[in-house]
């Protein structure tokens, strides 16, 4: 598995602080101790992470907040995936580098995918029990756009925006990203034109490349065995799965072997591929049910499944309870958790 290690700088903080963020507050309600940003960062887990984000949307923030954050990140204050994206030479070539060293920066996995003329780009958090607060998934979109900005030089606007969310704050988000917006939606994606790909950036500095490239590629290369062939598993199922079954054919040839190679060496791991997918299953119908208004029978089309009682008895085999109690039972929590 990748070190569960998200930064949680210090300057970020100071530009919360700077917005009207009492960072003091949100940490006391996060759990986290303030002791924990002595040095020039903190490196916090995941669930720490999400519950940051989650405290300064539970304390009441402005709802442009991810927004604003993610699009106007100094350029200084750029971690190292942006900045190699920021001196590729087009946008495509950007989007690549952004995927391939946000590894180093914390366990996010972003894939790129150009499908009937559109590419759409997908974050994925490897080591979450749950869905992306809202305002990061709006700041890390948000950031995207900006560097899409900032290296062409001109207003490139997405075709739309996908949320795995309820519908809310529509007219900010249609002005923010200049598109469509759909909610409800099976995972939050951020769709382009394919032609965009091949838009120059202005930004281009192949001798900066030429500098960071290696560095960046050596700690690729030294965390390359931190991941495991179920990571691989478990990410491919979840970029597949959206109304069919994923045969183990094609997982496994997406990753480059035969089915039986891959259920033999998954059975050297103390799993199966049957094991997998109703993992993934599982946290992917608990982030649907929980953040979106798609009814059961939606969840279980998406999931794969042939009928809703199927999806309604693994469920069961899951929670213990069925999928409309389960939800109502998160909405009764969540005005629990209420200041």
């Amino acid at each position: 598995m990748p070190a569960d290690l998200v930064p949680l700088s210090s300057s970020l903080l100071e530009r919360l602080a700077a917005l009207g963020v009492d960072v003091g507050r949100v940490l006391r309600r996060a759990n986290i101790a303030r002791s924990r940003f002595e040095g020039s960062r903190a490196r916090v887990t995941t669930a720490e992470f999400f519950a940051f984000w989650r405290a300064i949307e539970e304390l009441g923030s402005a709802r442009d907040l991810g927004l604003r954050l993610g699009g106007e990140t100094p350029a200084h204050q750029q971690h190292v995936a942006s900045m190699a994206a920021l001196h590729s030479p087009n946008f495509g070539e950007a989007l690549k580098r952004l995927a391939r060293y946000k590894r180093l920066v914390c366990p996010e996995q972003i894939t790129i995918a150009v499908v009937r003329g559109e590419a759409r780009v997908r974050f994925e958090w490897l080591l979450a029990g749950e869905a992306p607060p809202t305002l990061l998934i709006d700041g890390v979109f948000a950031s995207v756009a900006l560097i899409t900005r900032r290296g062409t030089g001109k207003l490139i606007a997405p075709r739309r925006i996908e949320l795995a969310r309820r519908r809310a704050e529509e007219p900010m988000l249609r002005r923010h990203f200049g598109c469509d917006v759909r909610f409800d939606a099976p995972v939050d994606l951020l769709v382009y034109e394919a032609k965009a790909l091949d838009e120059p950036f202005v930004t281009h500095n192949a001798e900066l490349l030429e500098v960071i490239v290696p560095g960046l590629e050596a700690a690729l290369n030294e965390g390359s065995g931190a991941r495991s062939l179920a990571d691989d598993v478990r990410s491919t199922l979840g970029q597949r799965i959206s109304g069919e079954r994923p045969a183990v054919e094609m997982v496994a040839r997406s990753l480059g072997m035969s089915a039986r190679t891959l259920q033999r060496r998954l059975e050297e791991l103390g799993t199966s591929y049957q094991e997998l997918l109703d993992d993934v299953r599982r946290r992917s119908a608990r982030r649907l049910l929980a953040n979106t208004d798609l009814d059961a029978g939606e969840v279980a089309f998406l999931l794969g499944f042939e009928e809703v009682n199927s999806f309604t008895r693994a469920f069961h085999g899951w929670e213990g309870t069925t999928p409309t109690r389960w939800r109502a039972s998160q909405s009764n929590s969540e005005r629990g958790a209420l200041p």
